[in-house]
């Protein structure tokens, strides 16, 4: 099965990423695609950069970041393959767990709908 993680983070702390915590979020997705239980994972960029598309009654609005309105947002991803919602739970803590003392962050975890999606 494939679980999507989505880490939400409030935007507006200006909180950035050390060096330190990049070298080991790289060593951790090393070691999970390694085992084939991470299949893709990114950051992403600032809502700043972004736009938000709403379809109403038939008709399309777009809406261009930041989104002031909103206090987290998410900030990154990754597809997991696991075998059981708590062993995909168990996946993302080690996501959470290399972020240290110092962030504040949580994630979402959701089973993919594999009748929707395209087989890798």
């Amino acid at each position: 099965m494939r679980f999507l993680s989505m880490i939400r983070i409030n935007e507006s702390s200006g909180q950035r990423p050390s060096e330190q915590l990049m070298a080991d979020m790289g060593k951790l997705i090393a070691e999970m695609t390694a085992a084939g239980v991470l299949l893709d994972t990114a950051g992403l960029r600032p809502t700043a950069e972004g736009a938000r598309m709403r379809l109403s009654h038939g008709k399309l609005k777009t809406t261009d970041g930041p989104f002031t309105e909103t206090k987290e947002v998410i900030g990154g991803y990754a597809m997991l393959k696991a075998d059981s919602m708590q062993e995909a739970l168990e996946l993302t803590s080690r996501f959470l767990k290399v972020h240290g003392d110092e962030w504040e962050i949580e994630c979402e975890v959701r089973p993919v709908d594999e009748g929707c999606a395209p087989k890798p």
